[in-house]
């Protein structure tokens, strides 16, 4: 291995207190891209997040002929929106490894009149989208998954999406049914969704069905997210969009306060933001750290000097991105610390479970894993070269490991740019400065 392929991660001397903000929302960038390029006129996003995620959501729109100019460096984004239609009449869209845009654009292709094919990296080969492809066909559209245990590349022969009724799993991923809300407003008659046991990440349908109000279309559905009744809106309205900084991403430097023990003040959020990660700063305040919700901003602080963490029971079923930034915490407890919930993300970018399991004891802990989640029992740290599985979130959250325990080394640092290409530089920073 060359000194190319991994980061070395310099300990921090002494407490924190930083002020940070983070890039904006992928969830929330995604979800206006595709609300914005369904409207019926020009939409400006801004705050957008520049990375590799948002780039192949980009580049997807824009083959399926939907012009988006991309300026201040990546940040603003105008995007001429196509009122409910898809202009291309063929195109073959590469996704990387983005779960996001290969089921958002497979259920916004539907909406097309023509042939259209989604494929990525070989780990998105491995990605479920069946389930959604089953319920697509259920409206009348024709998706077929080419992969065995229907997985990309996935083929779309369009015709527009009749529309009726269809049920979706809710316990693989959130973002089928977000898929799904999306797209239906632009069918030809009423949808109706039903969702088959339970629903997992509801955050993140929640904060589709803000976006999508945002854009001027309401969906009925009842409290527990299990029934939407979406009515043909034909398209969505342009918009003027700010987009919240990203949640998930905070997530790092406010468990940042927590190991290295000062203050971290992430700026942007509130405790409404349109975000479920927020509630990250719940689980570290169960584990022992102070957190003040502020005008403009969320602050954590860790322990005091001469205090410890404290191991907790959490059920991280709405806030699941954030597991491994909350098992680099739970590294420093006093005590196990016990994640459930969580399921659905062996289905992730890696088996965020096993593979999270295997890195945690090669750093020196013991590691129980079940198969909704795993518990964590610190043991002595060690230095250790953290495989990072090509995951972006395995390497920014063990990445905080080496605040504390030297020579923690990161494989593959540039898995990062998935989600966040300047994180090594952004945390250099916070750890570094005084507030």
């Amino acid at each position: 291995m060359s000194p190319s392929d991994f980061i070395e991660i310099q300990p921090v001397g002494g407490p924190l207190a930083a002020r940070v903000r983070p890039p904006g929302s992928k969830s929330l960038t995604n979800r206006a891209l595709v609300c914005a390029a369904l409207a019926d006129g020009e939409s400006t996003l801004t705050g957008a997040l520049v990375s590799d995620d948002t780039h192949v959501m980009i580049e997807g729109l824009s083959r399926l002929g939907i012009p988006i100019d991309v300026l201040d460096n990546g940040t603003t984004l105008r995007v001429a929106g196509a009122g409910g239609q898809v202009p291309a009449i063929e195109a073959e869209l590469f996704i990387g490894n983005s779960g996001t845009t290969v089921r958002f654009l497979t259920a916004l292709a539907t909406l097309g009149h023509g042939a259209f094919r989604l494929d990525g990296v070989a780990r998105m080969r491995e990605r479920p989208l069946q389930d959604l492809a089953d319920a697509l066909n259920s409206l009348g559209a024709t998706v077929r998954c080419e992969s065995p245990g229907g997985c990309p590349p996935v083929s779309v022969h369009a015709n527009g999406l009749p529309g009726g009724e269809a049920s979706v799993r809710g316990d693989i991923s959130s973002q089928f049914l977000s898929a799904l809300l999306m797209a239906c407003p632009c069918a030809a008659s009423p949808v109706t969704l039903r969702v088959d046991g339970e629903l997992v990440s509801q955050p993140y349908v929640r904060m589709t069905l803000e976006v999508m109000r945002a854009f001027g279309v309401e969906v009925t559905a009842p409290a527990d997210l299990s029934r939407f009744e979406l009515a043909p809106a034909g398209c969505y309205q342009p918009l003027d969009y700010a987009i919240e900084p990203d949640a998930s991403a905070a997530s790092y430097f406010w468990a940042a306060a927590a190991i290295c023990g000062g203050e971290v003040t992430v700026e942007g959020l509130t405790r409404n933001a349109l975000q479920g990660d927020v509630a990250f700063v719940d689980c570290l305040e169960k584990m022992g750290c102070r957190v003040e919700h502020l005008t403009d901003g969320i602050k954590v602080v860790g322990p005091a000097p001469g205090e410890k963490l404290r191991g907790a029971k959490l059920d991280m079923n709405a806030i699941s991105d954030t597991v491994q930034t909350l098992a680099a915490v739970a590294l420093f407890a006093d005590g196990p610390t016990e994640v459930s919930g969580v399921a659905h993300n062996r289905h992730k970018e890696t088996d965020r479970i096993a593979d999270l399991a295997t890195e945690l004891r090669r750093l020196g802990a013991s590691v129980e894993e079940k198969p909704d989640g795993l518990v964590i029992t610190p043991g002595e740290l060690r230095p250790a070269l953290v495989e990072t599985y090509d995951d972006h979130r395995m390497a920014m959250s063990l990445a905080l490991v080496g605040l504390r325990q030297p020579g923690v080394r990161i494989a593959n640092p540039g898995c990062t740019a998935k989600t966040y290409p300047n994180y090594f530089e952004d945390l250099s920073a916070t750890v570094s400065k005084n507030d």
